[in-house]
């Protein structure tokens, strides 16, 4: 049997908007992308479990620098909600644990609980989660068997909405294929469309879990071009320059800070690790640091005095030489 050859990475630069099939976790995607565009350096911005698809913003490169101040940004997902059964993982990946009748249900009855949900509210995350305790994610202990106990903690749910709920009102005889209910979430960081399921199926007396899950934008990306693997290969097959035609710069990414502009003097001095004065920008806030010509030099910190200092800059903005010294007085 031949042996697969090695991949030859290098490095590529930029954000490549993922159409995430279900099947594999989110870092094996982007393994799979990252050896289809051979990125020396790679990232994902927000986990998306197994069971799920949708978008999937990938850094490449010096764009990894960016990469941990998406994960807060805002998202929205469609998700199937079936009714009447409960799993060990809150979604149709895990364990059956119990099935209750499912009660005749009305529309008001439905935005009722789906309104309690809308808000700043309390939620208490899976046990099949990549959250950490200790180092060690929760999941990796539910799956040896052991007690797992997680602790609530407050997400935002900007929207909780009915899209349909035509299969339950449809089903007269209450059999469990006509048992669900298609949803819209819209939420910030840390929010598991899992756990608002399941507190949906509690509410309505039933119990539920998560059948299907898309996930549609993330912030900054809400109108997203969205690139599946078949669609990918393809490319590659035409060659390296269409593949990279799919990258999205850096730049792309940078709208989820509030901007601040340098001058070329400015931008040496960051380079150089020195602030920066006179920066319109908020105070006490990351900024994404914009040079010369609209380029990206990377996150910047504006402190309570109004001074600009370095945070994380790309590689070329390190590369500015040294800023002029002022004329020396006679």
């Amino acid at each position: 049997m031949t042996a697969r050859p090695r991949t030859k990475f290098r490095k590529l630069d930029g954000i490549l908007l993922l159409d995430k099939p279900r099947g594999p976790s989110s870092n094996q995607a982007l393994q799979r992308a990252r050896h289809l565009f051979r990125a020396e350096k790679g990232g994902h911005t927000g986990s998306l479990d197994p069971l799920a698809t949708g978008l999937l913003p990938l850094c490449f490169g010096e764009a990894t620098k960016i990469a941990g101040g998406l994960l807060g940004a805002r998202k929205a997902y469609d998700t199937v909600a079936r009714l009447g059964q409960v799993t060990d993982t809150d979604d149709a990946d895990g364990q059956l644990l119990r099935e209750r009748p499912v009660p005749v249900l009305d529309i008001a009855t439905i935005d009722a609980a789906l309104g309690a949900l809308t808000g700043r509210i309390r939620q208490r995350p899976p046990i099949y989660s990549a959250l950490k305790r200790g180092g060690e994610p929760l999941y990796a202990r539910a799956r040896r068997g052991e007690q797992v106990e997680v602790e609530p903690r407050e997400v935002d749910v900007h929207a909780f909405s009915l899209l349909s709920a035509a299969d339950l009102l449809d089903a007269t005889d209450g059999v469990a294929p006509g048992n669900i209910l298609r949803l819209r979430v819209e939420c910030g960081s840390g929010t598991y469309v899992r756990s608002l399921v399941r507190d949906l199926g509690e509410a309505l007396g039933c119990g539920a879990h998560v059948a299907e899950l898309r996930r549609l934008w993330v912030d900054p990306f809400r109108n997203p071009r969205m690139w599946t693997f078949a669609e990918l290969e393809a490319l590659a097959a035409r060659g390296e320059r269409a593949l990279e035609a799919c990258l999205l710069p850096l730049e792309a990414g940078m709208d989820a800070w509030p901007r601040a502009e340098v001058d070329a003097a400015g931008a040496a001095r960051l380079a150089h690790g020195q602030g920066v004065d006179g920066v319109l920008a908020p105070v006490g806030r990351e900024v994404a640091v914009f040079g010369p010509g609209g380029r990206a030099l990377g996150l910047g910190l504006v402190g309570d005095e109004g001074r600009l200092r370095p945070r994380r800059l790309f590689s070329w903005a390190c590369a500015q030489p040294p800023a002029p010294r002022p004329p020396t007085q006679a």
